[in-house]
């Protein structure tokens, strides 16, 4: 049963490993897009249902207007690096929802919801396009699917060690299972999590900057960020995202980079 489990974790990584072209890694897809895409798009389609979306207002068109632009610059960048066809899948959709909650998020596939909530923080047009750029980001790099992937591997390993601890008493057994639950978070998931909003943020600015949005705003988005926070966070270790100091230093390093990637596309103002 063992070498079972072992043998069927190596068959699962050889057969669902390809490159990304946003970050060049290879990335973990157990699901591919002809299933995870029908589902997200029932999905979405779902949630609008459900939930109150505002059409029509200078907001809204905001959204759309920034979504498009960010799209767009995603076919560019991707042409001009021969991916072309790489998103002949997505279905771009962009809605604003009325809810306080202060959250953007990008569905495999290109479904974005803006919730209203977080307009306030975002200020202008280009800190929404910083929002967007990090959410459609996140969709580009296939970091859902890897999550999904990931997750399926740490529920795979729970089983092999439950398997191999399955001779061993009660508690002790239950000892091994606690300690492979906090190994694996800490020591596996959470970073795992982080490095991919890292990803998300450069990618992000590419993607802004490349659109005619100012990269320079996505720091400053993140500053008024941790302002709402009131500064609290868990330490970074035990979170899913880089710190909100360690994530605004990051975005001004990574700026100036930003602005010559969109050079190349003819971009030398930005809004």
């Amino acid at each position: 049963m063992k070498n079972q489990i072992f043998t069927f974790l190596v068959f699962l990584l050889s057969v669902s490993c390809a490159s990304n072209p946003f970050t060049g890694k290879k990335t973990m897809a157990f699901m591919p897009n002809s299933q995870l895409l029908p589902m997200a798009f029932a999905q979405y389609d779902e949630f609008l249902n459900e939930n109150n979306v505002i059409k029509g207002t200078a907001e809204a068109k905001m959204i759309t207007r920034v979504g498009q632009r960010i799209s767009v610059a995603a076919e560019r960048w991707l042409d001009a690096n021969n991916h072309q066809g790489y998103l002949k899948d997505y279905k771009w959709e962009y809605n604003l929802v009325e809810d306080e909650m202060v959250n953007a998020w990008c569905m495999p596939g290109g479904k974005i919801v803006f919730y209203t909530g977080i307009l306030p923080i975002a200020e202008n047009e280009a800190g929404v396009a910083a929002i967007m750029g990090h959410e459609v980001a996140h969709a580009l790099a296939n970091h859902g699917q890897q999550r999904m992937s990931a997750g399926m591997l740490q529920q795979a390993a729970a089983v092999g060690v439950a398997v191999a601890t399955n001779e061993k008493s009660s508690s002790e057994q239950a000892m091994w299972m606690q300690a492979f639950a906090v190994g694996s978070s800490l020591g596996g998931m959470l970073p795992f999590s982080r490095s991919h909003e890292t990803e998300a943020d450069k990618i992000c600015l590419y993607l802004s900057a490349i659109a005619g949005y100012n990269p320079d705003e996505a720091a400053l988005l993140w500053e008024r960020m941790k302002a709402n926070s009131g500064g609290q966070g868990p330490p970074e270790f035990l979170s899913k995202h880089p710190s909100n100091d360690s994530r605004i230093a990051n975005l001004r390093a990574l700026s100036e980079q930003a602005k010559a990637e969109a050079r190349k596309f003819g971009v030398t103002s930005f809004r």
